[in-house]
Parts: structure tokens; sequence; C-alpha cells
């Protein structure tokens, strides 16, 4: 008997240790991470053409607000823009033209060798302030191009800025303007 009174009072003595040491309530429901914050809007962003909307890294070298001021156009005019990773496309409404030729394109890659003069074997440029400006066909090919867009070039740390405007949309000498927008 002594036996069994000590298995009881040894079982009773841990059955009142596990009871103080539990909790006298039930425990609170792990807490779980909120939710990720839904993704910031994107401003005012108009995607043009099922295109999706311009990354701000690529903007930031030249806005549509930049084009507006520079070619003369608006909000009114303003079709939406394409962006890709490097790339740009800010396309326009311009009475009895092609949309695909109405548009000022950015593009600005990252590089580890950047060109401080662009060199391309069909035109020349001419360097304006800070930035280089396509100036004449180097052959008769090449002319329609340079009658169709202005190119501008300026050279950055680790980046340039490559911007195609098509005359259309900005005359000659308000490219000359917008190259003075470029960051």
């Amino acid at each position: 008997m002594t036996i069994t009174r000590t298995l009881v009072l040894r079982s009773a003595a841990a059955l009142a240790v596990l009871m103080l040491a539990s909790p006298s309530r039930p425990e609170a429901a792990p807490t779980t991470p909120p939710p990720a914050p839904a993704p910031a809007p994107a401003g005012n962003c108009k995607a043009y053409g099922g295109g999706k909307c311009c990354s701000p890294d690529v903007t930031l070298h030249l806005s549509k607000e930049d084009v507006y001021t520079a070619c003369g156009k608006s909000e009114a005019t303003f079709l939406g823009e394409v962006g890709s990773k490097d790339t740009c496309k800010y396309v326009f409404k311009i009475a009895g033209e092609n949309e695909d030729s109405t548009y000022v394109q950015v593009y600005s890659p990252i590089a580890k060798e950047v060109l401080e003069k662009p060199t391309d074997p069909f035109m020349s440029f001419k360097k304006v302030g800070k930035v280089w400006v396509t100036d004449k066909a180097k052959s008769p090919k090449a002319q329609a191009q340079v009658a169709g867009s202005t190119g501008l070039y300026m050279a950055g740390r680790g980046y340039f800025v490559s911007i195609a405007a098509s005359t259309k949309v900005c005359t000659k000498a308000q490219a000359l303007q917008l190259a003075k927008a470029i960051k």
C-alpha cells in the first residue's frame, strides 16, 4: 500500500505542477504578419494600346510634362505611354497622322561603358549644350530617318539617355528645347 500511496502522491504532484505551469487563460493565436501593401498606383499613368506604364527609372530622364512644354503638346493630345524595361514611348494624337509615327521615345539602359558621343555610320551629330543632336544624314537611305525624327543623346555615369522624337510631335527647333529638359 505504501507503493500505491507513493505513486498516487507523485502522480498528484506531477498533475499539480502541470496545472500550475499552464496559463489560466487560453493562449492568443499566433500573430500573422500583416498583408503586404498593395502596389502604389501608377500615379498619372495612362497606358496606351494595352501596353504597360513606363518605369520611373526611365521617366526621370524625360517626363511627359517636359515633352508637353518643349513640343507644345498637352493632355488633350496625349494618347498614353508604352513602357518596357529601359524604354518609355509617349504617344500623341496628331490630326491626319498614323499613331505609330507620333511619339517621343526615351531609352535609358544601365551600361558599364558609356560613349561620350554617339556613333552612327549613317548620320552625323552636333553637340548642343550637354546633348548630342542628329545633324545630317550620311546616306540617302538615312535621309528619311533624319527627316522623320530627331535623335538626342546624353551620356551619364553608368547609363545614357537616347531619345527619338518624331518630327510630327516635335519640330527640330522644339527638339532642341526638349534637349534642355533631359536629365
